[in-house]
């Protein structure tokens, strides 16, 4: 039964079995669990079955041997598969020019036998600290980089029904209870989401986010994963995965309704047990996360028509929530839309102008399909071209709603979808990037979509 705890797990591969009794022996009294390998094959094979904290190398396994080759072959071999894996090189012919080359060839350490039992014990603590501080760095050094990638919006309550939900949240975010927000494209589920965060016992941690439906399969593990160097043809080094980088944190899964059926197993195996594999290596990873997910899908009825897993549903919407859209919050409109102008203003170093208020009953009368994200895109068009102190209802530039609502009076879900999906591809012909953009949803998604209306990407346009 292999030891679970790979922080405190070591791999001594010695051909002699008292030497190996005699390190298990002293490894147990400083708290280290030991597995032990008689030969460099037989080492190999147990570093590709579990993760160790470091591995202890003998340089000769042949009779009547001292050249340590099959030792340094043995340490080049783990360099190489598992880098960054403290390897610590032993033999009783210690010389400076056997431990030079051992060092090397990947070796972090070198110690003579007979061994002294403070020297073996010094080391290994002070190189498997070593080594989790580097992971810790290069993990805070991505999350990092990550979170500077990652925009914040304003977030601002004045309706009802907006209270009600934060009231709601408020009293979950204390937990580390999977949160599932359902809603509309736009309408912010993913700033709720980094409340929930900062709200939880986990604000300490970080905040990772992944929009689910923006990943292609083959990149799929790897961002959610990592990968260890070579696994695919791109993988120039080692990666560290979106779960890793939230390990005591919140992990934010958007569009999680997007998620293609076959990779929704490895998914909910890592949210169910907490630990996954990077691609490219059989070492297990642990990691603590909350998941906080969201979609605008009815995951319901994709259960029910076999298109996501009635499991990995349960395991995400212990608590449940609907984040309505912007028409139905109508109190929030106008200060939102002040917020979004004040930005974009700033932005672009434009005097900031106050609304008329003609304005602000065109903002409040516009039925916003795209949501918070419209108001916002709206904004930045206003800041841009409003010419004057004043912005007046005709610098907002918004279609007439009797115009939207004529259109699709009368259309099925699935017309109106095909409807709005052909005007987007009008307004940015040749530019499908730009035309999901004014959808709300990501290139792979209107790639999806294309392909279940029966359209190519030269669809014809209304």
């Amino acid at each position: 039964m292999p030891v679970t705890d790979t922080a405190h797990r070591i791999l001594v591969v010695d051909d002699q079995s008292d030497v190996r009794e005699a390190l298990r022996l002293l490894l147990k009294t400083a708290g280290y669990g030991m597995v032990g390998a008689a030969t460099p094959d037989e080492a190999l094979a147990c570093l590709r079955g579990d993760a160790f904290a470091a591995v202890l190398v003998d340089m000769n396994y042949s009779r009547d041997t001292t050249s340590g080759q099959e030792g340094l072959g043995l340490i080049a071999a783990i360099a190489a598969q598992w880098p960054g894996l403290p390897v610590v090189a032993m033999t009783a012919w210690a010389s400076v020019e056997l431990a030079v080359d051992a060092m090397r060839v990947g070796a972090v350490d070198f110690i003579e036998k007979p061994w002294s039992n403070a020297r073996v014990l010094s080391v290994l603590e002070s190189r498997i600290a070593l080594d989790r501080s580097q992971r810790d760095v290069q993990r805070l050094s991505a999350a990092n980089a990550l979170l500077a990638r990652e925009g914040s919006e304003g977030f601002i309550v004045e309706s009802p029904v907006m209270r009600r939900l934060v009231d709601d949240l408020a009293r979950v975010a204390d937990s580390d209870a999977a949160v599932l927000l359902l809603g509309e494209n736009g309408t912010g589920k993913s700033m709720i989401g980094q409340l929930i965060h900062q709200w939880s016992p986990r604000r300490a941690g970080a905040l990772v986010k992944v929009n689910l439906g923006g990943l292609t399969p083959t990149l799929f593990e790897a961002e959610l994963f990592g990968n260890v160097k070579g696994a695919y043809t791109d993988a120039r080094q080692e990666r560290v995965g979106r779960f890793e980088l939230a390990d005591g944190g919140t992990l934010f899964l958007d569009e999680i309704g997007n998620l293609p059926l076959e990779q929704q197993p490895k998914l909910l195996r890592a949210i169910e047990d907490g630990e996954f594999e990077r691609l490219g290596s059989s070492c297990t990873v642990r990691v603590d996360v909350r998941i906080v997910a969201a979609t605008n899908a009815d995951l319901a009825s994709d259960v029910a028509a076999g298109r996501f897993r009635q499991d990995l549903l349960y395991r995400i919407n212990t608590f449940q929530f609907r984040v309505p859209p912007l028409r139905e919050r109508r109190e929030d409109i106008v200060p939102l839309a002040r917020y979004y102008l004040a930005t974009a203003c700033r932005r672009y170093g434009r005097v900031l102008p106050r609304f008329a208020a003609s304005a602000e009953r065109a903002l409040s009368a516009y039925p916003w399909p795209g949501n918070v994200r419209e108001l916002s895109h709206a904004m930045e068009r206003a800041a841009l071209l409003a010419d004057g102190a004043q912005l007046v209802a005709e610098d907002l530039r918004l279609q007439p709603a009797s115009t939207l609502e004529d259109a699709l009076a009368g259309m099925t879900l699935e017309q109106a979808e095909l409807w709005l999906m052909r005007r987007a591809l009008r307004d940015h012909p040749g530019n499908l990037q730009r035309s999901a953009d004014q959808l709300g949803i990501t290139r792979q998604s209107l790639y999806r979509r294309l392909e279940k209306h029966g359209l190519g990407e030269g669809a014809t346009p209304v």
